[in-house]
């Protein structure tokens, strides 16, 4: 793996340190003793490298707003993080109580913490108790909010960024955010109020042609 590593991009590097990490951290006092999963160095690097496991904020996104209902979205944080601002449609699922969580094997499995490595550590213990179909908000909730809630536009921007940004910027007042353009890291660090939890009455999905699902019918 040690030749390896060093053709992972600085991403990819910081994930996999991550994800070693909650490895290290779940079996230096794994709760689920007497079950064993077997990943190899090897295996661990290709995971990171396809990100075979992981979700993207842009993904997640797009789930939400289409209203999709296949998944299940888990946020790890602490009752009162999870208060002050969760992504929509996430359930509240404590590290200490994802144990007994009522959760079906055939469902699809999406974590996310507030950065990456108790994601990584919920990833372990599920797929160690048979969980196949398990993924991670890839940068967490801190790449769901750079990306998301607050995207910004460089000022030397090219006209495919320009675009792209224009696309991000629906996005981004679809979930309450407000999208970046200029200035200094400190008058934009300034602008980042993070939204109120419920999403205006009336918004309109940024996709033509697809509305928002009813939920819980």
């Amino acid at each position: 793996m040690k030749n390896y590593f060093p053709k992972l991009s600085m991403n990819k590097k910081l994930a996999l340190i991550a994800f070693v990490l909650g490895l290290i951290a779940v079996f230096a006092g794994n709760p689920y003793r007497g079950n064993s999963v077997t990943m190899d160095a090897k295996e661990l690097a290709l995971i990171i490298d396809k990100q075979a496991d992981h979700v993207s904020s842009e993904e997640l996104a797009d789930w939400i707003v289409q209203g999709k209902s296949d998944f299940k979205l888990l946020d790890l944080r602490t009752e009162r993080e999870f208060n002050e601002y969760h992504i929509p449609s996430a359930e509240l699922v404590p590290m200490t109580e994802l144990n007994e969580y009522p959760l079906l094997r055939n469902e699809k499995l999406v974590l996310y913490s507030e950065g990456g490595i108790h994601s990584a550590q919920a990833w372990m213990l599920l797929r160690a108790k048979g969980y196949k179909a398990v993924y991670m908000l890839f940068g967490g909730l801190e790449e769901w909010t750079d990306k998301i809630l607050f995207p910004k536009l460089a000022q030397n921007a090219t006209p495919d960024q320009t675009a792209a940004f224009e696309k991000m910027k629906e996005v981004s007042k679809f979930f309450g955010g407000s999208p970046q353009v200029g200035g200094t890291a400190e008058e934009i660090s300034a602008k980042k109020l993070m939204p109120k939890l419920e999403m205006p009455s009336g918004t309109s999905a940024p996709t033509a042609g697809k509305k928002k699902k009813k939920e819980g019918c």
